[in-house]
């Protein structure tokens, strides 16, 4: 199946405990794209300025990555985000935020975008995805991501989109955010009530929580000595978790649950270095390899007491 993903295209300066960068490329979109790209063809909406170099675009470059939905705007400049974490990884601090071409950014899709069969419509304005869902031709598989930020500023809206969708990538702090729920479970179900199928939750170091109508999937995240830089491993699980369901021939619960695996594992790679320079780096077979360690790590026989 095709898969599009509409999203961001950004630059992004880091300082961690571990060392920083002052512009790496970053963004939504570029991080679900190179990570859906192992599994399968990707079409890519998103908007740059001219001072996204040719340098800056291979990153897409050797990948079954489209980029003719890429606009890029004369005179303007990329969206940037500046960001410092401690050394709890799972807060981020945001420093700078500047959104440049990104704050007039009015995707339209082409006839054959529009027919993709999988849309991941990453982090933005909830108003601006249920615009591009629109002019879809009813994709097999329609998901989402969101932030704090639009809960808090276009509630509304959000709900509106989230009773459109079938599936929902949100972190567990979103949920109960959004429900104003304290209980993960309950929040998810409430959640569920207003339309989706799915409901994939991100936990950060400790795994991945998937909850659909009737059952709840859950696993850890895989054990790493070297983490470097959390930025973008959400966008990346998303990226790995729908490229992997857009290479089956039929999406059953086996699937969704070997999906998440895979997401985990290409989240994994994300965060060793910063940026996208450790998925620059590996192939196909190292993907595997870590799959199948993931599987020695979670599983277990059966007991009878």
């Amino acid at each position: 199946m095709s898969i599009l993903v509409v999203g961001s295209v950004a630059f992004d300066a880091l300082k961690t405990p571990f060392g920083q960068v002052d512009r790496a490329i970053g963004g939504s979109a570029t991080y679900f794209s190179v990570a859906a790209s192992f599994f399968t063809p990707v079409e890519l909406v998103a908007v740059v300025g001219d001072d996204f170099t040719a340098k800056d675009a291979a990153v897409f470059e050797g990948r079954p990555i489209n980029t003719d939905g890429l606009q890029r705007v004369s005179g303007a400049k990329t969206f940037f985000w500046s960001g410092e974490y401690g050394y709890d990884l799972n807060v981020a601090k945001t420093r700078d935020t500047q959104l440049n071409v990104f704050a007039e950014f009015k995707p339209r899709l082409t006839p054959k975008q529009q027919q993709a069969d999988v849309l991941f419509l990453a982090n933005i304005d909830p108003e601006l995805q249920m615009e591009v869902l629109k002019q879809t031709k009813r994709p097999r598989i329609v998901a989402l991501d969101t932030m704090n930020y639009w809960i808090t500023s276009k509630r509304d809206a959000l709900e509106r989109i989230f009773r459109e969708v079938d599936l929902i990538v949100i972190n567990e702090a979103e949920v109960r955010q959004f429900m104003n729920e304290s209980n993960l479970v309950k929040a998810a179900r409430a959640i569920l009530a207003l339309g989706p199928k799915t409901l994939v939750i991100k936990r950060g170091e400790y795994g991945v929580l998937m909850i659909t109508g009737d059952s709840a999937f859950a696993v850890p995240a895989y054990p790493l000595e070297n983490v470097f830089d959390p930025t973008g491993a959400g966008d990346t699980f998303a990226g790995g978790f729908l490229g992997f369901l857009a290479s089956r021939r039929e999406v059953t619960d086996k699937e969704f649950r070997r999906a998440i695996i895979f997401g985990s594992v290409l989240a994994s790679f994300t965060v060793e270095k910063f940026s996208l320079d450790r998925l620059r780096e590996i192939s196909i077979s190292d993907i595997q390899e870590r799959y199948q360690a993931f599987r020695t790590l979670t599983h277990f026989e059966d007991f009878e007491i």
